[in-house]
C-alpha cells in the first residue's frame, strides 16, 4: 500500500539516477518536476534553516502574483538550482517526502539534473571549469619547481587577491588551499603489515589520496600511513588515479564524470580483486565512490565492487575496535575537541565514528557540531556566493568560539579551513587523524 501523507516512516532509499536516459535530458519535463517538487516544498518549508536554495524558493513563491510555484517564471527556477551544492542533508535529515514515500522526492539528485542540462546546453564558465578541474590545477602548480611557492605567495597577496576577484570572481577574502611540490606521492613511505582480517575489514588498506590529499595537504596522508601501521593494518597508495569526480559532478558535468570514472573504477576494483579494502581522507570522495557513481551505474559490477569495499577512514577504525583490532595505547590526551561533522560524511549513514574513536583516547571530550560549514569545495570561494557561505557557517563558528576547545577539527580539510578562517578562537584547524596521531604519540 501507497505510504500517505507526511512522515517517512521506513528508511530513506535512493534511485538511480537515470542519467543516460532520454528524458532525463528534456527541459519540459524537467520544468514539470521541478514546478512538482518546489510546490511540496514550498507546503512544507522544512529545509529553509540548511542552506540558500530553500529561502530563494520561498522567496520566489512569496514575491509572485499568486503565492504559488505556478506565479514563479520557469526561467527563474534555475535561481534555485544555482544555491544547491548537493550536500545532500535535506535528503537524509529533513524531507518527510523521500523514497519509499509516493511523492518520491530526492531534491539534491533533482538539482544534479538540472545542473545537467544546464551545462549541457551552456558549458561552464571559465573560472567554474578551472576550479573543478583540480587534476589539472594540481599537476600545473607542483611539477615546475617554485611555481608552488609562488602561487602560495600570491594568494596571500591582497593586491593580487583583488586583482583575481575582479578578472575571475573568486573572492578576495576566501582562503584558498596551498600546493606543495612534494605531493603525497613523492613522500609516502607505504606500511607493509601481514593482513589480519576482523569482522568486515581485511587488514589490507589501499588509501586513495585524492586532488586535494596529493597536492594540497600531502602531510595528512603521512598521518594515515603511521596511525593504520600502529594498529597493525598494511596500507599501501593506490597506484594511479584521477580526480573522483565530484568537483564535475556539483557543476553538473557529467561527461567529466563518466571519463573520470573510467579512468579510476578499473584500477580501483583490480585492488579489490587483489584483497585490498579502499580508504580516502575526503568524505567527498569516499561519498563519491559508496553512493553517487553507483547510483549512476547501477548495473556496473566494478562499480558496484568498488563501493562495497570503500570506506570512511573512521568507519573502518571503529569496526577494527568492535572485533577488538584498534590499540588504545594512547600517549597524550587530546583535552576538549571541538569537532565538525562534515556533510557528505554525515549523509553516508554510518553513524558518527570520528567523533567515537576520539572519545577513546583517554582525558578527552568531543564537542560535536553537526551543522553545514557552507563550503562546498568552490561555494565559499566564488564572488557570489562567499557571502552565502559565511552566514551559513555562523552557527559552526558560534559554537566553536563558545567552546574555546583546544582543537578544532573536521574531516573535510576546506570545511576546517574556512571554520577556522571565519573563527575568532580557531589558530589552526586539525584533521581528525593527524590528531589521533599526536594521542598515539607517532
Amino acid at each position: 500500500m501507497a505510504q500517505q501523507g507526511e512522515g517517512s516512516l521506513q528508511a530513506p532509499t535512493r534511485h538511480p539516477l537515470g542519467w543516460q536516459e532520454d528524458t532525463f535530458w528534456e527541459r519540459d519535463s524537467l520544468n514539470e518536476e521541478l514546478e512538482r517538487v518546489y510546490d511540496v516544498c514550498h507546503g512544507c518549508r522544512r529545509c529553509v534553516s540548511l542552506c540558500d536554495a530553500f529561502p530563494t524558493l520561498f522567496d520566489l513563491v512569496d514575491e509572485s502574483e499568486t503565492m504559488e510555484v505556478d506565479g514563479v517564471e520557469k526561467n527563474d527556477f534555475f535561481d534555485v538550482v544555482e544555491q544547491c551544492y548537493l550536500c545532500d542533508l535535506c535528503y537524509l535529515t529533513k524531507c518527510p517526502y523521500v523514497p519509499p514515500h509516493e511523492w518520491n522526492i530526492d531534491f539534491p539528485h533533482l538539482m544534479l539534473r538540472a545542473k545537467a542540462q544546464k551545462f549541457k546546453a551552456d558549458g561552464g564558465s571559465f573560472r567554474d571549469n578551472l576550479l573543478t578541474s583540480t587534476d589539472a590545477m594540481g599537476k600545473a602548480l607542483t611539477t615546475i619547481p617554485l611555481v608552488d611557492v609562488t602561487a602560495n605567495a600570491l594568494n596571500k597577496n591582497k593586491l593580487f587577491r583583488n586583482a583575481l576577484e575582479t578578472t575571475l570572481g573568486v573572492h578576495a577574502d576566501a582562503p584558498l588551499p596551498e600546493y606543495h611540490r612534494k605531493t603525497l606521492r613523492k613522500q609516502f613511505s607505504a606500511a607493509p603489515k601481514s593482513p589480519a582480517p576482523l569482522g568486515r575489514t581485511t587488514g589490507k588498506v589501499a588509501l586513495y589520496a585524492t586532488c586535494y590529499g596529493n597536492y594540497n595537504t600531502p602531510d595528512l596522508g603521512q598521518d594515515f600511513a603511521h596511525v593504520f601501521a600502529h594498529n597493525d593494518i598494511h596500507i599501501e597508495l593506490v597506484p594511479k588515479e584521477a580526480c573522483c569526480g565530484m568537483p564535475k559532478l556539483e557543476l553538473g558535468d557529467l561527461d567529466s564524470v563518466n571519463a573520470l570514472k573510467e579512468k579510476n573504477i578499473p584500477v580501483l576494483a583490480k585492488l579489490v580483486d587483489q584483497g585490498f579494502d579502499l580508504i580516502a581522507p575526503i568524505p567527498s570522495c569516499v561519498l563519491m565512490y559508496k553512493q553517487e557513481l553507483p547510483l549512476m551505474y547501477p548495473d556496473d559490477p566494478d562499480v558496484l565492487k568498488v563501493k562495497n569495499a570503500f570506506f570512511d577512514p573512521f568507519e573502518y577504525l571503529f569496526l577494527r575496535h568492535k572485533e577488538g583490532g584498534l590499540k588504545l595505547d594512547f600517549k597524550e590526551t587530546l583535552g576538549e575537541v571541538s569537532y565538525q561533522v562534515a556533510c557528505h560524511l554525515r549523509v553516508q549513514n554510518i553513524g558518527n565514528k570520528t567523533r567515537d574513536i576520539l572519545n577513546l583516547v583517554n582525558d578527552t571530550v568531543v564537542h560535536t557540531i553537526e551543522r553545514c560549514s557552507g563550503h562546498d569545495g568552490t561555494y565559499a570561494v566564488k564572488e557570489e556566493t562567499r557571502a552565502k557561505s559565511v552566514k551559513i557557517a555562523k552557527p559552526v563558528v558560534k559554537f566553536v568560539d563558545s567552546k574555546q576547545a583546544k582543537h578544532f577539527a573536521s574531516d573535510c580539510p576546506m570545511a576546517a579551513v574556512h571554520i577556522a578562517n571565519l573563527s575568532e578562537s580557531v589558530d589552526l584547524a586539525a584533521h581528525p587523524m593527524t590528531l589521533l596521531r599526536k594521542a598515539y604519540g607517532l
